[in-house]
């Protein structure tokens, strides 16, 4: 299937490639939902984000002639969204996610949490601190780590994708989500032993 996704994708940028400028409107229509949901780990205000992910994707559509096709199409446009987004900030003289990501974001928050009959009160209070704990473990990663690990977790992409998104080899994207979790479990453990 993924295999099947790539080969549209490479379609739609040959055609892209030949004039044909209604088919990135495609590839944008494809991946404009992801996109804003990446940037919006970045970003709290939504015409930031909007006007970020409409950035990231301009800067994709010039830069098309420079795309090789090494990776899968959608790996190198999250590496162009990253980018547009940690420039925003910077441009914007604030420090990248550390401080930025809004924990209580639609795309993280667990519906699970409504009433069901074998939980009681107390059990869904305790998921719900146990959320928060990670979700700010999250945010006080370093942005390298935070960036592999939410790559990985929430957007299931491969080691592989997530190793050409950040410019790094396989086993340093290995490395960043090991710790990661590494740390995330020790917060837990800590809120545990509280």
């Amino acid at each position: 299937m993924s295999g099947q996704k790539e080969s549209v994708d490479k379609q739609l940028v040959d055609r892209v490639r030949r004039g044909d400028k209604s088919a990135f409107d495609l590839l944008i229509l494809k991946y404009q939902h992801k996109i804003i949901s990446l940037v919006g780990r970045y970003l709290r205000d939504q015409n930031d984000i909007q006007d970020v992910t409409q950035d990231a994707f301009i800067r994709a559509y010039r830069a098309l002639p420079n795309f090789r096709g090494d990776s899968a199409f959608y790996t190198w446009l999250y590496r162009i969204a990253i980018n547009t987004a940690k420039n925003h900030l910077v441009s914007r003289s604030r420090r990248p996610p550390n401080t930025d990501i809004d924990i209580d974001d639609g795309e993280f928050q667990d519906n699970s949490a409504v009433l069901r009959d074998n939980e009681s009160p107390q059990d869904i209070l305790a998921t719900s601190q146990t959320e928060e704990v990670i979700f700010r473990a999250i945010e006080n990663l370093p942005e390298e780590l935070k960036v592999a690990v939410t790559l990985r977790e929430f957007d299931g992409l491969s080691y592989e994708e997530i190793a050409v998104i950040m410019d790094c080899p396989v086993g340093t994207v290995r490395s960043r989500i090991f710790r990661a979790r590494e740390a995330i479990e020790k917060r837990i453990a800590l809120m545990d032993n509280e």
